[in-house]
């Protein structure tokens, strides 16, 4: 092989190395514009919703954009979040039904607290948003809730009982009503904040925000736990692939399952937050399952 040959091919392998397991801002200018977080996508990736926080938790609103021609559309408010910045709108999440998406609002409500919302696809659009009611909503704040392909909805709340300042439940569904909610217990949750959980649609892993944790590596990380037959794995902190010296939260996956999603907050005077994908197999759930116990 001649001299400049090897050259080219030495270049282009670190090249395509450098690529490899790098995180990428999703959408920047568009939708990353820095003080946005929480992304969720229909099945074929043309339709977005995210939240826009002005750098900070003063103003939460939800915006949307379609991808036309491999561009993204001026985001818009979305159809179902209140536009006045009176009340505040959180965690957009596609159902695996593609026609359904929860959220989160503080609207009709005690300012500090959050409840779960849900609305639905119409012919001509989104339909009017209606609280999921008080078998699931607490008196508490309840928020990010995610939905398997079964219909069970994984969230977060800080009632009383918990065993930390937020924990993660369950709701799950029997004959198209919903059960009373359950804590995960003590093998997920702890004293600490347990939030943002991401149920995958076949309920066999959860990926959620976790702090205080030993192995953390910044202000909040993201673990993973694997379903058993009883219970839950210990969870197994996701590494430095994702997780750094700042905050991760906010994660979801594609339909098709090969991206994975999330937000990342550098917390200053004003918060500089953005939303980011990686290739679901830089994640390398596989070994991380075969480690869990």
């Amino acid at each position: 092989m001649k001299p400049h040959h090897i050259f080219l091919w030495i270049v282009l392998y670190f090249w395509i190395d450098a690529s490899i397991g790098q995180t990428r801002v999703v959408a920047p200018d568009t939708i990353s514009t820095n003080d946005v977080f929480g992304l969720t996508l229909n099945a074929d990736q043309t339709e977005a919703f995210w939240v826009k926080s002005w750098g900070g938790r003063d103003s939460l609103m939800i915006l949307t954009s379609h991808k036309v021609n491999n561009h993204w559309s001026t985001p818009q408010p979305a159809p179902f979040s209140v536009t006045t910045r009176k009340f505040k709108d959180i965690d957009p999440f596609f159902a695996p039904d593609g026609k359904t998406i929860l959220f989160n609002s503080n609207r009709f409500n005690d300012p500090k607290n959050f409840d779960i919302w849900i609305v639905k696809k119409q012919k001509n659009g989104w339909g009017e948003p209606s609280s999921l009611g008080k078998v699931i909503n607490s008196d508490s704040s309840d928020f990010y809730a995610t939905m398997a392909s079964n219909g069970n909805i994984y969230f977060t709340s800080n009632r009383a009982g918990g065993y930390g300042k937020t924990d993660i439940y369950v709701a799950t569904q029997d004959k198209g009503k919903y059960n009373q909610p359950v804590n995960l217990g003590n093998i997920v949750n702890t004293a600490g904040f347990e939030s943002n959980p991401y149920i995958s649609p076949k309920e066999d892993f959860l990926i959620f925000l976790a702090t205080d944790r030993k192995d953390g590596y910044g202000d909040s990380d993201l673990y993973i736990t694997f379903k058993k037959e009883t219970g839950w794995t210990t969870p197994q902190n996701l590494g430095n692939v994702i997780n750094t010296t700042h905050g991760e939260f906010c994660p979801s996956m594609s339909a098709d399952g090969k991206y994975f999603y999330f937000s990342r907050v550098k917390k200053g005077k004003k918060w500089e937050e953005n939303i980011y994908q990686v290739e679901r197999k830089e994640l390398d759930l596989e070994a991380l399952k075969k480690q869990a116990h």
